[in-house]
């Protein structure tokens, strides 16, 4: 087996005072070693099979406990999943209660860093140019009807043909050939960028990157404008520059820290099946003729660890759902300024179902916000706008809030035949209706209307003065047994 320094410190106990929670977290193999003195990450016996049992095991501890798989199938290198399925293990990458995650992230991607180049990197200590990347790499496959082995946790880096911009994205990839990858690209940068090297016969370099820290992990999912590339991002998120390197056989730069860097090039008027794959809606992307990466080299550390995000997990949801609140909600604050938080829930698949909470000052202006919201991203498609009493993290307060509030005649939205999410089965090839729900209290209601009850004292009690150590004896002692 090579071990690798991560296995070595991931297996040690380390004191939970050994590092300042209220630092970001900017290497992965440091993350891996907060999450270990936290008892956060499960490391699994040997030998674990690549099909189907790596993503049980880590889809039962998801949320829980992030997972470390050493000498995973026949492989040597080992699968590391989960690092990121908890909302709150995000907020202490990122040094901040999980209360200013939203913002955090805003500040990050309105005052972003440059990143800084360097000449030579951990993530190209090994180069493979003879590349089969079933040898190279232990590619899992996750769910049942899954086609094969893909790579989940990669971020895909492209240059803009024009600009030299870079964007940075994550894609699902598989595994259809030694050096070939399947991509499903949807209507965003990286096909954008495609679409401008295809008319003009060129393929388009790429380079997919595995294995960061959690925050650039982060950084990739920013809804970002054209040409902003979120590398900068991730290094204001660290509070320092991200060090990168020039790929070999390209223009990309790459974090220099990362795992592995697989390099290619996207073919231009090739395309080839890809699919069925397990998506976030929790449903299975549909197989059909994709785009195709061809591969050139693979780069990577001496003691890499290779990481994989099952799909529909809670690593996949968060991931996509925390850039898109922190997006959302600067988006509705620009025209909005009473909008105070917004959530995208986890029944929604983190991206479907927004709830809104206001203060509300104008009757009609949670319609309005459901219109922005709307307008945000195309993924969303129910939004519920609630009162500042309503906690919208606790999906049972805002059911109560459309079950108390809440009535069809006058206070339903809907929009049909709007784009919406190409992943969403119940849509006609991302084609669907939007339907917002205004749960607030009329303004002019009376206050003992819509008062909410409480018992005094309930939230502040202090019930170990109370409550008894033993209630068995105490039952029998009080009912004279």
């Amino acid at each position: 087996m090579a071990t690798t320094t991560g296995t070595r410190e991931i297996a040690r106990a380390l004191p939970p005072a050994s590092r300042n929670a209220l630092q970001p977290v900017t290497t992965l193999r440091a993350w891996l070693d907060h999450l270990a003195a936290r008892d956060r990450l499960a490391v699994i016996q040997p030998g674990r099979a690549l099909q189907f049992e790596l993503a049980a095991i880590a889809k039962r501890l998801d949320g829980h406990k992030a997972t470390l798989f050493p000498q995973p199938g026949r492989h040597a290198m080992p699968v590391i999943s989960g690092l990121v399925s908890n909302r709150q293990w995000i907020a202490e990458a990122m040094g901040v209660e999980s209360s200013e995650v939203l913002a955090r992230f805003q500040d990050a991607a309105l005052n972003p860093l440059p990143w800084k180049e360097v000449t030579t990197a951990p993530a190209q200590e090994v180069v493979h140019r003879d590349v089969d990347l079933a040898k190279l790499l232990p590619l899992p496959t996750h769910n049942e009807h899954d086609n094969g082995a893909y790579i989940t946790a990669g971020l895909l880096i492209a240059r803009n043909p024009a600009t030299g911009v870079q964007n940075v994205s994550i894609h699902r990839l598989q595994l259809s050939g030694p050096n070939r990858l399947g991509v499903l690209l949807l209507p965003r940068h990286t096909h954008a960028f495609y679409e401008m090297a295809e008319r003009a016969g060129q393929p388009l370099d790429v380079a997919i990157v595995v294995g960061v820290d959690p925050l650039t992990l982060l950084a990739s999912q920013a809804i970002a404008p054209l040409d902003f590339d979120e590398l900068t991002i991730a290094g204001a998120l660290h509070g320092a520059p991200l060090p990168v390197v020039k790929c070999i056989t390209s223009e990309l730069r790459v974090p220099a820290d990362a795992e592995i860097v697989i390099e290619g090039r996207l073919l231009p008027r090739v395309r080839e099946p890809e699919g069925p794959f397990g998506e976030f809606p929790q449903y299975y992307g549909e197989r059909a003729e994709r785009h195709v990466i061809e591969i050139s080299v693979v780069t990577q550390r001496r003691d890499a660890m290779f990481h994989t995000i099952v799909g529909g997990g809670l690593e996949h949801l968060l991931l996509g759902g925390i850039p898109r609140e922190a997006t959302l909600l600067a988006h509705l604050r620009r025209s909005f300024p009473d909008v105070r938080d917004v959530h995208l829930a986890r029944g929604g698949v983190c991206r479907y179902h927004l709830y809104v909470q206001i203060e509300k000052r104008q009757e009609g202006e949670a319609k309005n916000i459901m219109l922005g919201a709307f307008a945000g991203h195309y993924d969303v498609k129910h939004v519920i706008v609630v009162d500042e009493d309503v906690d919208i993290h606790d999906p049972a307060e805002v059911e109560w809030a459309v079950a108390t509030r809440f009535q069809a005649d006058r206070d339903l939205v809907i929009v049909p035949e709007s784009q919406g999410s190409k992943l969403d089965p119940s849509t006609r090839n991302g084609v669907g209706a939007k339907m917002g729900l205004d749960a607030t209290k009329p303004l002019d209601a009376d206050a003992m209307k819509f008062k909410r009850i409480r018992v005094p004292g309930e939230d502040e009690f202090d019930l170990s003065r109370v409550v008894s150590a033993a209630p068995s004896q105490s039952r029998r002692k009080a009912i004279g047994g």
